[in-house]
């Protein structure tokens, strides 16, 4: 059985689901099996909620403040658990909870799931992954054919219900999309994390 819960630099993530709307051409997926101390992040059957809130009775979260919903797939793909695991790591450990997505839940469930991630998650970071929906579309390679306008309207969204939200590229990128990506999410008033490639 996949992992569930591993640690990467000093950090818990939930791997609860591996479907995902995108076959980004970076994603690391592609290229292994796991990160940090997983032994493998790719699940045989999607995991139930019972087997998810088993891994999470599990894990010794001592010294940890944090829970990131991150894995080898789309976390909202699988949103019922993932609401319901949130709720009872917020209930029962009283940790912070970040997801880490790629914007297109609105899109996928054909409704707005902010409202609903709100009530358990404290914060999100949103891959953006191209300035334009041109590059995006080609280096994300999404399920829908306007994912950008949408992952863009969810992270208006997101910036006004969360703590904190922030929209992420990956250093790869040539500098002027980099830079063009940098307008783009000052213009929307939200942070931009420029995350290593590893």
């Amino acid at each position: 059985m996949a992992d569930i819960l591993y640690t990467y630099k000093n950090q818990v993530y939930a791997n609860i689901t591996n479907r995902c709307d995108c076959s980004c051409t970076f994603c690391v997926r592609s290229l292994k099996d796991a990160v940090g101390e997983a032994d493998t992040l790719w699940h045989q059957t999607e995991p139930t909620l019972a087997e998810i809130l088993s891994a999470i009775d599990a894990f010794d979260f001592t010294g940890y403040s944090e829970l990131v919903y991150c894995g080898y797939g789309e976390p909202t793909c699988a949103l019922d658990n993932l609401l319901a695991s949130a709720a009872y790591v917020k209930e029962k450990h009283h940790l912070s909870i970040r997801l880490n997505t790629n914007g297109l839940g609105n899109l996928y469930h054909n409704q707005n799931i902010i409202p609903a991630l709100a009530e358990v998650i404290d914060s999100v970071s949103i891959s953006l992954n191209a300035p334009t929906a041109e590059k995006y579309n080609a280096v994300t390679r999404p399920q829908f054919a306007d994912a950008y306008p949408a992952l863009l309207e969810f992270s208006s969204l997101a910036k006004k219900a969360f703590r904190h939200t922030q929209l992420s590229i990956v250093d790869v990128l040539p500098d002027d999309e980099i830079t063009a990506c940098q307008k783009l999410a000052d213009d929307m008033g939200i942070w931009l994390k420029i995350r290593k490639y590893s």
